[in-house]
């Protein structure tokens, strides 16, 4: 008997599991719907920065403008931003752009070329802290839905570091999202900006749906707004210089912003497949207690059985 009580404690405990599994599934499943709305709350914005930058860009040619955020430089030092979570129980979400930045600090280091980190999430910064990588800035304890403040204050550490040349290139390494089920941590080079990167391109965006009772993740094209140039009488209050040199910034926060997205869209994406694969596993595992529960049962009544037939056959 005391082999059945503990497979009934065994049951519950795993039951009670199930129940916190599940939880979270919910709970990342309708963060991730919060990331999907910000993503297309932000687009407007994004869309008509394009179409003024391009614009400019039609009128002065970014070639012949001299400006830092599009000056090449001679690569000496790399700043490379990592955007990693704040939390696990997210699959191998940590640990494949973790080993991305590693491979890459590699790589650099093989090319002779100097780099410091600087680091968004606490399991980015646990993991180079505990190596002594050169750390110039941390960020951690950030929404899980980034906004623009959050993007605003890490573009102008990265700006402070470009523009004082401390770092001749800032490239950033963050996860993106590809499917609930799939993502992939990419490199992007942030500065220098390269003018032919403002050109146009169609987008995507995700939706969380349901499909026969589970969620599932559709990817809706979305044409970018045609980009023309700018009326060649179009008189400038400011010099389009200046205005250039105020809009560059934007444009960069706007990028950060957009990566942070997909970082936080692909860590809660990875969260809810984790939890449900969690959910599955505790089925199974009540299931398989729950046969060895029974089976148990049966043989000790067996075995009562047998004893008492027993003790009967004695006294005859």
């Amino acid at each position: 008997m005391a082999n059945l009580k503990d497979i009934r404690d065994r049951i519950k405990s795993v039951k009670n599991t199930k129940k916190i599994t599940e939880a979270m599934r919910l709970v990342a499943a309708a963060k991730v719907r919060r990331a999907q709305e910000q993503v297309t709350a932000s687009r407007p914005f994004a869309d008509r920065l394009a179409q003024v930058l391009f614009g400019l860009q039609s009128r002065l040619k970014f070639e012949d403008v001299d400006l830092p955020l599009l000056k090449q430089r001679d690569v000496e030092t790399v700043a490379l931003l990592v955007i990693s979570g704040d939390r696990g129980l997210c699959g191998g979400y940590n640990a494949n752009v973790i080993r991305r930045a590693e491979n890459r600090a590699k790589e650099l280091t093989a090319e002779g070329v100097n780099y410091k980190f600087v680091l968004v999430g606490r399991k980015a910064s646990q993991y180079f802290q505990r190596r002594e990588q050169p750390i110039e800035e941390s960020f951690t304890g950030l929404d899980q839905v980034p906004n623009s403040a959050e993007a605003s204050q890490i573009g102008d550490i990265l700006l402070s570091l470009f523009l004082s040349e401390e770092v001749d290139r800032v490239e950033l390494i963050y996860t993106k999202f590809v499917s609930l089920v799939s993502s992939r941590p990419v490199v992007q080079t942030l500065m220098p900006l390269d003018p032919q990167g403002l050109e146009p391109a169609d987008d995507e965006i995700f939706r969380l749906t349901t499909l026969g009772g589970r969620f599932a993740v559709e990817r809706d094209s979305v044409d970018t707004p045609a980009l023309g140039s700018l009326p060649t009488d179009m008189i400038f209050e400011q010099d389009p210089v200046q205005i250039l040199d105020a809009l560059l910034p934007l444009y960069l926060n706007n990028q950060l912003l957009r990566a942070l997205q997909e970082s936080a869209a692909s860590e809660l994406a990875a969260r809810m497949t984790a939890m449900n694969n969690a959910s599955d596993n505790a089925s199974d595992l009540i299931k398989g207690l729950s046969l060895a529960y029974n089976k148990a049962r049966q043989a000790a009544i067996t075995q009562e059985i047998l004893e008492v037939v027993s003790g009967a056959e004695a006294l005859n």
